[in-house]
């Protein structure tokens, strides 16, 4: 998915300050309300925070150069990672909200006029945190949204959010866009709780923010799941080191191609290419030493590139394919 153009670490440091100060503020309010449904929260921004360290911690370790033991590199790192985020959304951030929603919804307390009486307790605190929070929320957001856009060009959002190779930057921006949502159905929860003096409300908001984490989380587990198991070029670059291949001199067509992304950022490519049967091996190998410079400048995240050369163009092994 990356172009060269959004920056992970940007994105994900700008999230992690603005998940830590959130998540103390909402265990503030939480503890001050009672409120179910802004401990969810505090929940939320706390597993939020977590999962941007283990997106740090991926970028960290994806950097690291090839040994005996990964001669491809760890560039998969920045897709491990992910997924151990997605499971931390369904599990800390989305199943304890439901569960505390639950508890709160079968055992609710009574609601006294005086549990919100001033702004330093009550639910009259959560409010207050989590508009802040909201201000916070956006702040992260807007800088997840403006490298998101630089990165997806001119593919359309929901393409650039789940059709791409890098999921960095996307899973940030959701898991914001996720947290406004929470936010706003937290507030909407407790500010009825005060109107309607019913803390069931209160629970039902709870719930409402767990479901919300929990349907993020499978969209971006089935997302990363698929770049885990191995996807290959996107049908962009597919079709750019294609014709890169077919436009050499020398060869006559392109029998077949296998690529990999090995990360968000480095792929691999094989491929067999018909070369003009009269060629001595010292012209095949200059004829292939041409179209591996072709397709590395075509597409540049191709870090390893391997040609089989083949006179007769013929494929034993089936129909082209990427």
């Amino acid at each position: 998915m990356s172009h060269g153009g959004g920056d992970p670490r940007r994105v994900v440091r700008a999230a992690l300050a603005a998940n830590l100060a959130i998540a103390a503020a909402k265990f503030v309010a939480a503890y001050l309300s009672g409120s179910a449904a802004t401990l969810a929260e505090a929940i939320h921004s706390l597993a939020d925070s977590g999962n941007q360290i283990l997106l740090l911690v991926g970028l960290v370790r994806a950097a690291r150069p090839e040994d005996a033991r990964h001669p491809f590199g760890h560039a998969a790192e920045r897709y491990f990672w992910p997924f151990m985020v997605a499971m931390l959304l369904f599990s800390v951030g989305g199943a304890f909200s439901i569960a505390e929603g639950w508890h709160h919804l079968t055992h609710p307390h009574p609601v006294r006029a005086g549990d919100f009486g001033t702004w330093r307790e009550g639910p009259l605190s959560s409010l207050a945190v989590l508009g802040l929070s909201v201000l916070l929320e956006s702040y992260s957001c807007a800088v997840a949204f403006r490298e998101f856009n630089r990165e997806r060009g001119v593919r359309s959002f929901v393409g650039a959010l789940f059709e791409g190779r890098d999921p960095m930057i996307p899973l940030v921006l959701l898991e914001d866009l996720a947290a406004l949502a929470g936010l706003t159905m937290a507030f909407a929860a407790v500010l009825g709780t005060v109107l309607a003096g019913d803390s069931r409300i209160d629970a039902l908001g709870s719930v409402g923010v767990g479901v919300l984490l929990v349907v993020v989380a499978v969209f971006v587990a089935r997302d990363v799941h698929g770049l885990l198991i191995g996807e290959g070029l996107t049908d962009e670059n597919l079709a750019r080191a294609r014709a890169a291949l077919a436009e050499t001199d020398g060869v006559r067509r392109v029998v077949t191609m296998r690529s990999l992304h090995l990360g968000p950022d480095e792929a691999l490519l094989g491929a067999k290419i018909a070369l003009d049967p009269s060629y001595g091996v010292a012209e095949v190998e200059a004829a292939i030493d041409r179209a591996e410079l072709a397709v590395r400048a075509s597409v540049p995240i191709l870090k390893y590139v391997y040609l089989e050369p083949d006179s007769d163009g013929d494929d034993p092994t089936g129909p082209s394919s990427a």
